[in-house]
């Protein structure tokens, strides 16, 4: 199985999945993480430049297409971030990807990306209430 970790810097958990510069992907065998490798987001519309000058996304007025970021993040089980807008989550789980929020409070205390896919295979990853409504 291989895990995902939204990154802005191919080190820590981003904040927001769209906005991502990197995804960190850790492959899973027997629950224990093997290999890593860092895939660049060129798939998201922060990521093309679609939502220059949007910054407080008025999302009525441009689309966000959530479809090739989901395709380009199907062969793992889940993606983890440190925020995510509802219809990223919708386009995530369609194609067959658990998409993970964590509790902010926890990437304050700057947990890196390895610790997050041990404690979420460990089932001791905190989620966060909920996905952005507003995305």
């Amino acid at each position: 199985m291989k895990i995902a970790v939204a990154s802005n810097d191919g080190v820590s958990i981003s904040r927001h999945f769209g906005r991502s510069k990197w995804f960190i992907v850790f492959d899973i065998q027997n629950e224990t993480i093997g290999n890593e490798t860092l895939r660049a987001n060129n798939e998201t519309a922060h990521a093309k430049g679609e939502c220059e000058g949007h910054h407080d996304h008025e999302h009525g007025h441009h689309e966000h297409g959530h479809h090739d970021i989901a395709i380009a993040l199907a062969d793992c089980t889940a993606v983890l971030c440190g925020g995510m807008g509802w219809r990223a989550a919708d386009a995530l789980r369609r194609a067959g990807t658990e998409p993970f929020v964590i509790d902010h409070q926890i990437i304050a205390n700057q947990l890196l990306p390895r610790q997050a896919v041990e404690q979420y295979i460990g089932g001791q990853l905190k989620l966060a209430s909920d996905f952005c409504r507003s995305h």
